[in-house]
């Protein structure tokens, strides 16, 4: 068995690319019985890879029928079925679509008589239009057409920077996106237009609701876009002669054939008019869009100039703020130093009342150990030293102020080779004083005033026993340390 073209069908058709060089289509393998046919379609650059088995007819490899990164079972590959059977089953309705692959969703409305199917890919599901469209079916002939996509939004006023996929990333947030793209013109210049095909009608629905209440923009200049409900028209397939109505104002306007209208016929005049109010609509546009377009670049230009006012006021209020930070930082700074002289102060205050305190306490322990001096001299007998010296230094320079001290005496008392009496040893008493200490032949030759009386005797009136004849000042009528000397 042969193809088409006489070959055998044992091979593999590996790709059909439109490029520069060769015209812009895509080739849909259709298969007629035995032979199979290709037929162009203008429906942009498409990679068609098909294996063909001898006597199983066409299948189409599904991995091999997309596009590098098209998804898969999208709104834009469900087909609309119509003029169905009343009686036709869902299995019956799958395997009508059997060989283009598993469908993802399907649908059937048997009362009204039409259904929805998803395929794969886009590719499949053209291939399938092209193969079941006008197809008999129990007396019926098939419509197949595609879907119309319920979730598409238009989008306008796009900066020309704006890519698809910027387009696809800026509407992802609203819900997952099937196709965004960017309309462009002849040259590949953007037109400022856009779709985008969101995978369900809620998330379409948030996102036209969303731009239309609010700003979206896109870029860094402040250009919001403008969302619509996409507007879809069927311009590849059109209104084919056996589905136009078949009405009497059909009829009435199809008696007389296409032709050109004669000088100076009803048909020419009228004609005339319509072109002339075509072309002052066409004028009118004309001064819209100048006038839009004047429009638009006057705000562009203020937009400009208020932009760089808004950089300026920003930079101002940021060196503002930036004076006001560093005046902050020095009253911050001030009040730091503020606080740790203070805090110096309080130290310093803080160490003189330490230092005053244990003077205080240094002089109260002098004081609390001068009385217990004192008491302790007052108790075993002594006199303190320094109250000592006080009173004898208070008598005066001869000691005048106790005339009954050994100070006020002429002569030393009565006492040993160290000159201190019983006066001063209280302890040691006068009965213990011998003869060999007093010196009993003591005596002055040149005042002989008494004989020698014995040694430790008791004169009637003298200051004690043993005192020495030879001493006036032991007799009788010696009479006190103030008496005026006889000699």
């Amino acid at each position: 068995m042969s193809d088409y073209f006489g070959s055998p069908v044992r091979h593999v058709i590996r790709s059909l690319k439109a490029t520069e060089e060769q015209p812009d289509w895509i080739g849909n393998i259709l298969s007629f019985g035995k032979r199979l046919l290709v037929l162009p379609t203008c429906r942009g650059t498409l990679y068609l890879k098909v294996s063909f088995l001898l006597y199983q007819g066409f299948k189409a490899n599904l991995s091999l029928l997309r596009r590098p990164g098209e998804k898969t079972y999208t709104q834009r590959c469900r087909l609309f079925v119509g003029n169905l059977p009343a009686d036709i089953t869902e299995d019956e309705f799958k395997r009508l679509f059997a060989k283009y692959g598993e469908p993802g969703e399907v649908f059937i409305n048997k009362g009204k008589g039409f259904g929805f199917i998803k395929l794969e890919s886009r590719a499949l599901a053209e291939i399938a239009k092209a193969e079941l469209d006008d197809t008999p079916m129990r007396g019926r002939q098939l419509r197949v057409r595609f879907a119309t996509h319920a979730a598409a939004l238009s989008v306008r006023n796009l900066s020309p920077y704006v890519s698809n996929e910027l387009l696809e990333e800026a509407f992802s947030q609203f819900g997952p996106i099937e196709r965004a793209v960017v309309i462009v013109d002849d040259r590949g210049r953007s037109t400022g237009k856009g779709i985008v095909e969101f995978a369900s009608k809620p998330a379409a629905r948030k996102a036209f609701e969303r731009c239309s209440e609010g700003v979206f923009l896109l870029t860094t200049t402040p250009r919001p876009v403008i969302v619509e409900p996409l507007e879809q028209l069927d311009d590849e397939d059109g209104l084919p002669e056996k589905l136009a109505q078949k009405n009497p104002m059909y009829q009435k306007e199809r008696e007389t054939p296409p032709r050109f209208a004669q000088h100076g016929t009803f048909e020419y005049e009228y004609s005339q008019r319509w072109k002339s109010l075509d072309e002052m609509e066409k004028q009118q546009r004309e001064q819209v869009e100048k006038n839009m377009k004047d429009a638009k670049d006057k705000l562009e230009s203020e937009m400009e100039d208020a932009y760089h006012e808004h950089q300026a006021n920003l930079l101002r209020q940021d060196l503002m703020r930036r004076q006001e930070e560093l005046r902050r930082m020095e009253e911050l700074h001030n009040q730091e130093m503020q606080k740790r002289k203070e805090m110096q102060l309080r130290q310093e205050e803080e160490r003189r009342r330490r230092e005053e305190e244990m003077m205080i306490r240094q002089r109260e322990m002098e004081e609390q150990m001068r009385r217990q001096r004192e008491e302790s001299y007052s108790r075993m007998g002594y006199m303190d030293p320094r109250e000592r010296d006080m009173r004898m230094g208070g008598g005066g320079a001869m000691n005048m102020g106790d005339p009954y001290g050994s100070g006020g005496q002429k002569f030393p008392p009565l006492g040993g080779g160290g000159g201190i009496g019983y006066e001063a040893n209280p302890g040691v008493p006068p009965a213990t004083m011998s003869g060999s200490m007093m010196g009993s032949d003591m005596r002055t030759e040149r005042f002989g005033q008494g004989g020698a009386g014995p040694v430790g005797g008791q004169g009637p009136r003298g200051m004690g026993p043993g005192t020495p004849a030879g001493y006036g000042r032991g007799r009788e009528e010696y009479e006190g340390p103030n008496k005026k000397p006889r000699f």
